[in-house]
């Protein structure tokens, strides 16, 4: 079977029993503040799970793509060294909200893998929680029983909590596992070891390896770490897919099957190396094989590379990428992008945004390479310089703050520092460098840490969301819980009904307040959404949090927001329109104050194009569209209407569309009943945010008519300036040509005093034993001695002449120094003098060996300077 048919085979056989079919979620997170990335297939589910969603399917299965590079899952620096390890990878799933529990999860299993596709019963192992003596919890003797009807005793084994206790996190919902195994060895080694595969199971051997865990949540882990018994159990189970396809391949590592092996044919045509020949240049080609599909993905569900957060660990994985191809394969230009269509080729059935964001990809991928490239060359030659120290200084050691600083600061590898230290004989002190290294993880983890109180539960039951219609509703707290954070207390206060918007889609939080039935009040400071749950942020609570609560939302805020909002929507329309339909959102920010959005377009946008869109978009304003607002609409009668779905996003069955005249979109977030309320828009700046992604910030309302009242103040200014001269802008192109005649004229001045200052200087020379000396000492022209120096170098080319200059001006105290080629090949360094002397004068400088300056704040240690600087020339005199 091939990959695409072993995809398929899942889903068909999940879909007959019962399961509906979903597609895969974003593998980048946007709303959820615990997780930056789909790590798990549950992901998408954990609102459900924890109850905060309602179940609109009580089965359902999928093929999830995933990513595992961060944080508690990390298997970055695996990937490549062993044949099983990935950082992208797609997890087949089912799932049961509520309906079947253990008995169906492990006989679908089983007859999915044994019946369906026929892998032999006497390889597959099956591992059972083996009990816990500390959390009270005994043997899953269930989930032994179920399984004792397919295997025999002894590939029934216990396994440990570590291994066989599911938890999504300190608290929540958590429960046993199974784990399937399968000794994927060939006979002959099994008879040659004489090992039983019962003795390799969760031993990292990488022919016997897990490749489904069925997950039983039973239980809710409260925060002081006692279990309860969930109202409703969840059966998660996950099998990961390109092992799944190197068992039934017969493969001995996933990177031979069909998955991968097209892509590794690729990368060895582009670099003229051949898959299979050397173990270095193997384990380049798996990471490049594995990243390339990490990166496309990602930039699909719209996160690029950056510097923050999750694009971040994007520009890190492209960077590991680019460095095993510079490293090993010998590639110094960009050639990761050029993988880009196989990748399309391979996978774009099953995932056809693949296909449709391929031209967006391609130049993204491409301009982070040539960036990252130069970043390379610029480490080598900073690492070439500590090198060069350190065996001047007879060291063969490099310090490993200097070593984590190239890593750090300049983003150079690790390893190929260390690579590159091993080629000169040389090694960096590891401790030093590690030291460095946790404490920047201890600064991170303390600046993140969060203490989460258990949650108080006053009454069960669902967020009803009412801000579409009203800003001040009469409610019921439902749940609340206090947390700490970066030493600061807060509560999250849950409501039955709430018009308070929570955070999401671009679209920031609402703030006002909370008024309590004994009239206590609580400021709201931010509203987000957490594992789908609205919740809002508040200082304080009063005692007795029971009964009515008005919660009542910032109007005027709110208004600006729902301004801004509207205003991105018509704002992507007018780009599309003159731009062309190739224009897509990529990101937007909606505050208060003002809008960003972020969109695709493979040039600058010019500001006659700029000027059409904001004209466009007024007109729009001016035409005082009626929102039309469809909140319970099928996806695909939405889409046959028109609206625009982004890549990257998470859709329902249902979905809201928002219809201003021509512009149409799904949408979530607030706006205005009318487009007329906007008033304005006024576009700020246009600018890049990486290559084929271009950004518009904006403000409309009262903030427009802020930036218009500004222009005019400051135009108003000029004319004042300018005497109220009819023709403004003649005036100042007038008073430009004026200026730069006369800085023109000035520089030649300052050319011919500096000239005749140098040759007055010359004049003054006294022999200083062999030496010509030039000391200019006490009050003088500062610039005009740093302007002098320069003119006489090339003077004397077989002449020791020599100037020190100990001067102050102003108050400023300097110091100079010029030395004549004869005295440089001599051994003196003018630099290296000025950076002892400036001690003296409280300052600092340099420059180069024949000239060099500084400057400090220390007037009176002058004397002492030219002392210095004189007994230093008094060696060569």
């Amino acid at each position: 079977m091939t990959a695409q048919e072993i995809r398929k085979s899942f889903l068909d056989f999940m879909q007959s029993k019962g399961h509906t079919i979903v597609p895969s979620a974003p593998m980048v997170l946007k709303d959820d503040p615990t997780l930056m990335f789909t790590n798990a297939g549950m992901n998408p589910w954990k609102g459900i799970i924890l109850g905060n969603d309602p179940i609109v399917h009580s089965r359902v299965a999928d093929s999830q793509k995933c990513l595992r590079v961060s944080g508690k899952h990390n298997d970055l620096e695996e990937v490549g060294h062993d044949t099983y390890h990935h950082t992208m990878f797609e997890m087949l799933g089912n799932w049961s909200f509520g309906d079947y529990f253990k008995q169906e999860a492990i006989d679908y299993a089983w007859e999915y893998i044994v019946d369906v596709l026929k892998i032999d019963p006497k390889n597959l192992y099956a591992t059972v929680f083996e009990g816990s003596k500390e959390e009270g919890l005994e043997r899953d003797n269930e989930a032994a029983a179920i399984w004792a009807k397919h295997l025999p005793e002894d590939h029934i084994l216990n396994g440990s909590k570590h291994d066989n206790f599911w938890e999504m996190g300190d608290t929540g919902p958590c429960g046993p596992c199974s784990e399937l195994h399968v000794d994927s060895r060939t006979e002959e080694e099994k008879q040659r070891t004489g090992i039983a595969g019962k003795d390799l199971v969760n031993k990292d051997h990488p022919q016997v390896i897990e490749i489904w865990n069925l997950v039983f949540m039973q239980y809710n882990r409260k925060a002081d770490g006692t279990l309860d018994e969930l109202p409703k159990k969840v059966i998660d189970t996950g099998m990961g897919f390109e092992r799944l396809v190197r068992t039934l391949q017969c493969k001995q590592s996933n990177y031979d099957t069909d998955v991968f092996q097209p892509m590794l044919c690729r990368i060895g045509e582009l670099t003229g190396v051949t898959y299979g020949k050397d173990e270095q240049t193997d384990i380049a080609m798996r990471v490049i094989a594995d990243h390339i599909r990490t990166i496309c993905f990602a930039i699909t569900d719209g996160q690029l590379p950056s510097n923050e957060k999750a694009g971040y660990v994007i520009r890190r994985i492209l960077r590991r990428a680019v460095r095993y191809g510079y490293t090993f394969l010998g590639q110094r230009e960009a050639f990761l992008y050029r993988l880009v269509p196989q990748l399309v080729k391979d996978m774009g059935d099953s995932y056809p945004e693949l296909r449709q964001q391929e031209q967006q990809i391609v130049p993204v991928i491409q301009a982070e390479e040539q960036a990252f490239l130069r970043t390379l060359d610029k480490g080598i030659s900073l690492l070439d310089k500590l090198i060069a120290d350190a065996k001047k200084a007879g060291r063969t050691e490099i310090s490993g703050t200097d070593v984590f600083t190239l890593k750090d600061t300049y983003g150079f590898p690790l390893d190929l520092t260390e690579l590159i230290l091993r080629e000169n004989g040389m090694t960096t002190d590891e401790e030093e460098y590690n030291k460095a290294l946790a404490h920047q993880k201890e600064m991170g983890r303390s600046a993140n840490k969060q203490d989460l109180g258990d949650w108080n539960v006053i009454e069960d039951g669902e967020t009803e969301f009412t801000g579409y219609d009203e800003l001040e509703t009469e409610t019921k707290v439902l749940r609340y819980r206090k947390v700490t954070q970066k030493g600061r207390d807060f509560y999250q206060v849950v409501l039955a009904q709430t018009p308070f918007y929570a955070e999401m889609g671009g679209q920031v939080g609402d703030t006002g307040v909370l008024t309590f039935t004994d009239g206590t009040t609580a400021r709201v400071t931010d509203t987000k959404r957490e594992n789908g749950l609205p919740v809002h942020i508040v200082c304080e609570l009063p005692e007795n949090v029971t009964g009515t609560v008005r919660a009542a939302v910032d109007a005027e805020r709110r208004r600006a927001i729902a301004c801004n909002h509207s205003a991105t929507h018509i704002v992507h329309y007018a780009l599309r329109q003159v731009l062309g339909a190739h224009v897509e959102q990529k990101g937007s920010l909606v505050t208060a104050d003002s809008l960003r959005f972020d969109f695709s377009h493979f040039q600058k946008v010019t500001n006659e194009e700029l000027r059409r869109v904001e004209q466009l978009a007024n007109e729009m304003i001016r035409n005082d569209y009626v929102l039309e607002e469809s909140r319970h609409t099928p996806i695909a009668e939405a889409k046959a209407m028109g609206a625009m779905a982004l890549f990257g996003e998470k859709y329902g069955d249902d979905v809201r569309v928002i219809k201003y005249g021509p512009s149409i979109e799904l949408c979530g977030g607030c706006h205005v009943q009318r487009l007329g309320q906007i008033g304005s828009v006024r576009i700020l700046m246009e600018t890049s945010v990486a290559a084929g992604i271009r950004r518009i910030e904006a403000v409309t309302a009262a903030r427009a008519d802020e930036v218009y009242y500004d222009m005019q103040d400051m135009l108003n200014t000029m004319r004042d300036m300018f005497h109220n001269s009819p023709d403004l802008v003649a005036a100042i192109h007038k008073q430009i040509e004026e200026n730069t005649a006369l800085k023109k004229q000035m520089e030649e001045m300052m050319a011919q005093k500096i000239a005749q200052y140098r040759d007055r200087i010359i004049e003054k020379a006294e022999d200083f034993g062999v030496i010509r000396l030039v000391r200019i000492e006490g009050e003088a022209d500062n610039a005009l001695i740093r302007g002098m120096l320069p003119l006489l170098k090339g003077r004397f080319a077989d002449v020791r002449f020599a100037v020190l200059a100990a001067t102050v001006s102003d108050g400023k105290p300097q110091i100079a120094v010029f030395f004549s080629q004869p005295l440089v090949d001599e051994g003196l360094n003018a630099g290296m003098v000025i950076k002892s002397a400036a001690k003296h004068i409280q300052g600092g400088g340099g420059g180069q060996p024949w000239m060099a300056t500084a400057g400090g704040r220390n007037a009176d240690g002058l004397q002492a300077a030219m002392e210095e600087m004189t007994a230093v020339l008094a060696e060569k005199r």
